[in-house]
Order: C-alpha cells, then sequence, then structure tokens
C-alpha cells in the first residue's frame, strides 16, 4: 500500500545513508509491545492515508499562518557530547505504512517524518546510517536479536513500553484537539465555552475518557470512527469534535473538509491518557546510545532542524 505523497526530496546527509527494506509483507494486525498513539491502524490509519494525497493542491487558505512549532529539551542546556567510542555506524529500524511518519513511496523508497528524523541524527552523531524497513510485529525481535540498534517507528512511550525498552527523551507527542466549525462562535474550547454542548468523540478512546474527566458539563455525542466524527461536524450535527490532533491536522487541511471547520484550543498532551510522546526504542542496558541520541535530539531541535521537519510533514501543526 505505497502512499502517494509528493513531499519534496529529503535533505542529504554529510555521510552516507542506506535504506534498506527487509520484507514487503504487512502484519495482519499490529499487537506488540509498544503501540503507536492511540492505536491508529484500522479507521484512524486509514483516514491519513485516504488524507495525505490530497495536501499538495489545497487552496492555501485551509492552511495555519503560523503553526506552533514545539521544542521538548532546555534550550538553555548544554551537554557534553557522549563518547560513542569505537561507534561508527548506526542500524535504525522502522515500518513502511504509517504516513507521514515512515511509508514506502510510489518508486519502494522509505520516505517520512521518522526516515528523515533517523538521517539527520547519523548527521549530528557523524555516524553512517542504514534504515531498514520491516513489518511492525517483527521490530521488537530484530532489536532483541541484535539485527538493529534503535526503532525509529513512531513508538509510544508509557508504562507497558518501558517495561520492553529503553527510550530516548520524546521527539514528539501526539496530542488532542478539539475542532469546530468555522462559523461557530464558541471561541477557544474550554469546560465553560463547551457546557451544554454537543461534543463528539470516537467512543471508548481515551478522548472520550479525557472529556468525561475534565469537560463534564459538555454532552458528549460517541461515534464508531474518526471518519464518521469528522463527518458529523462537518454536517453540523455537534458542536465541535475531541480527537486526536494528528489525523484532525490532516483532515482540516485536506478536500473532505472543504475549509468547514478550524481548531479550537488546546493542545491536550496529558501523559496519563495520551502517553508521554514518541520515543526511540533502544534494548535495555545501553546508556551510552541512549544519551548519544538525546544528545543528537537536542542539538536538532536548538539549530531548528527538528522544526524543519515538522513543518515539512504537519504544514498545518497539530500542537
Amino acid at each position: 500500500m505505497p502512499a502517494r505523497v509528493p513531499f519534496s526530496p529529503p535533505r542529504e546527509s554529510a555521510r552516507p545513508v542506506s535504506v534498506r527494506p527487509v520484507s514487503r509483507a504487512r502484519p495482519a494486525s499490529r499487537s506488540g509491545a509498544a503501540r503507536r498513539p492511540g492505536a491508529p491502524s484500522g479507521p484512524l490509519l486509514a483516514l491519513l492515508v485516504a488524507l495525505l494525497p490530497a495536501l499538495p493542491g489545497l487552496p492555501a487558505a485551509t492552511a495555519h499562518a503560523d503553526p506552533f512549532t514545539p521544542n521538548f529539551f532546555d534550550p538553555n542546556a548544554r551537554p557534553d557530547k557522549p563518547d560513542l567510542g569505537a561507534v561508527q555506524s548506526l542500524r535504525f529500524l522502522t515500518d513502511r505504512d504509517f504516513p507521514p511518519f515512515h511509508y514506502e513511496a510510489e518508486d519502494g523508497t522509505l520516505k517520512g517524518f521518522d526516515v528523515d528524523l533517523a538521517r539527520a541524527l547519523c548527521d549530528s552523531l557523524k555516524l553512517t546510517c542504514t534504515i531498514q524497513a520491516r513489518r511492525y510485529d517483527t521490530l521488537a525481535d530484530a532489536l532483541d536479536k541484535g539485527e538493529g540498534d534503535a526503532i525509529l517507528g513512531s513508538l509510544r512511550i508509557d508504562a507497558k513500553s518501558r517495561e520492553k525498552f529503553d527510550f530516548s527523551a520524546p521527539y514528539a507527542k501526539t496530542p488532542a484537539r478539539f475542532a469546530r466549525r468555522r462559523e461557530n462562535l464558541l471561541g477557544e474550547a474550554t469546560p465553560e465555552t463547551l457546557r451544554g454542548k454537543f461534543v463528539g468523540v470516537v467512543a471508548k478512546s481515551a478522548h472520550e475518557a479525557y472529556l468525561d474527566a475534565f469537560f463534564p458539563g459538555a454532552t458528549r455525542k460517541a461515534y464508531d470512527s474518526p471518519k464518521a466524527l469528522t463527518e458529523a461536524l462537518k454536517a453540523g450535527e455537534v458542536d465541535a469534535i475531541f480527537m486526536d490532533g494528528v489525523a484532525l491536522s490532516f483532515w482540516l487541511r485536506g478536500p473532505e473538509a472543504e475549509g468547514c471547520c478550524a481548531f479550537s484550543g488546546g493542545p491536550y498532551m496529558e501523559s496519563r491518557f495520551f502517553g508521554e510522546g514518541l520515543g526511540i526504542a533502544l534494548k535495555k542496558g545501553d546508556p551510552a546510545l541512549r544519551e548519544a541520541l538525546d544528545h543528537a535530539l537536542a542539538s536538532l531541535f536548538a539549530k531548528g532542524v527538528a522544526a524543519d521537519l515538522y513543518l515539512k510533514y504537519f504544514p498545518l501543526g497539530y500542537y
């Protein structure tokens, strides 16, 4: 299932980077120790895949004029670069069917935010880099067997995934966001402005639990899928919706929304509901590599490289 996304070619690294596909088979399911945020296989992944191809042709009016770019590191910190000793190369493991983080383009090459981030990390660490694409459900075993050094596959950091892996510091988060129709004058979504309003959520999701906990005055309407949820907002069945900010950003900018709607309030990133963020997974007991990756990530954020990659793949922004 190639994701036909005509993004601009990735920036070349100063050191050689090879992208080596290992298997073209796709897993029947995505069970495993480290699930991606919001378990985006199924309806949510389908929504992202459906929206991605249409992005370049959209009118400029649908894009945010100045999206916020986050920094997850202390800008005043100046940590020393860890000594990697004789390490000359770094082998990243990922998969190919989670656009726009990592996906197989029409010509069979790997592209995406995580792929470009891997190149930038290796460039910062002055290491030769390989990026191996495998089935998602084989990544943990491949790391355990020493077939790769790190998994850069949009893995969610939480208590369960920490039982299996060590993680770098988060390089991204997946916040929840509200959206409303543009003509709706309720303003920023707050517990006060949404009191007595109809708010749509996906049934039995973390977003529904969060809405119940912190927006008790809102009248909740549950839907079976993200697609049904966004269609309800477009049709005016609800005053607002609350869902994954990444998927919502693509829908808002995509042709199906027809410019109807906009973000309202947030972002909401409470780790108890939405995880600690996305991190690079490592085998337990390799503090030198973890510290080196954290050092490189902090450098990329400080230099604006991470912000450039974020805006390249998420031009509307989702924070």
